[in-house]
């Protein structure tokens, strides 16, 4: 089980972001990132996603899930009535991997700060995690996704977690996963409209 890590006392959102896009805590600062992609959306949602870190397409435009995989998750958030302005979306690191790579615990951890800083700002009140290292990070388990998907968590104080495939993968592994997928957005939606009606 990781250290949950207290995230630094910034002063607002946007301080929050000027440390991130000025980041050199970890090696991928200098292993080739064209821009630090710090996150996107509404800052005050009701709904927020936490992936795993920037691909090649995201790096360039300095954007979260802009490339195949980002197309995927904006159709699923269609689906369940939504715009990508209405949420928030974030990763486990907001710089690539070298080649894609999976991100090293040095480089989560050196991150996290930031991740819980967006977290504790736009107080969500359901959070997605999108592939294994969002969910294990957030959940603090060992677990899987194919494990956890298709529930729910209690997340923080208010909050509630639905851990969800990856949209990359579900582009590599199609039919069933694109189902699973599916589902576990009508369960975000659900979540979503019991949150809001318990206000």
């Amino acid at each position: 089980m990781s250290v949950v890590v207290e995230p630094p006392a910034f002063a607002s959102f946007e301080a929050l972001e000027r440390a991130a896009l000025a980041c050199v805590r970890c090696p991928l600062a200098t292993q080739g990132r064209t821009q630090v992609v710090f996150g996107t959306g509404d800052p005050h949602a009701d709904l927020m996603f936490v992936g795993e870190g920037p691909g090649q397409q995201e790096d360039v435009q300095g954007v979260p899930f802009v490339g195949r995989a980002g197309q995927l998750l904006t159709r699923l958030i269609e689906g369940i009535g939504l715009a990508r302005s209405d949420v928030y979306i974030a990763n486990v690191v907001k710089c690539r991997p070298p080649g894609n790579r999976d991100p090293l615990p040095v480089e989560i951890e050196s991150c996290r700060p930031f991740l819980e800083g967006q977290l504790a700002f736009v107080d969500p009140k359901v959070v997605v995690t999108l592939g294994n290292f969002a969910t294990k990070l957030l959940l603090e388990t060992k677990d899987g996704i194919t494990k956890l998907r298709g529930r729910e968590f209690p997340f923080r104080d208010r909050a509630v977690l639905v851990p969800t495939l990856h949209p990359s993968a579900v582009l590599r592994n199609g039919g069933a996963a694109l189902a699973n997928a599916r589902a576990d957005f009508v369960r975000v939606k659900r979540a979503l409209e019991r949150s809001r009606a318990a206000r």
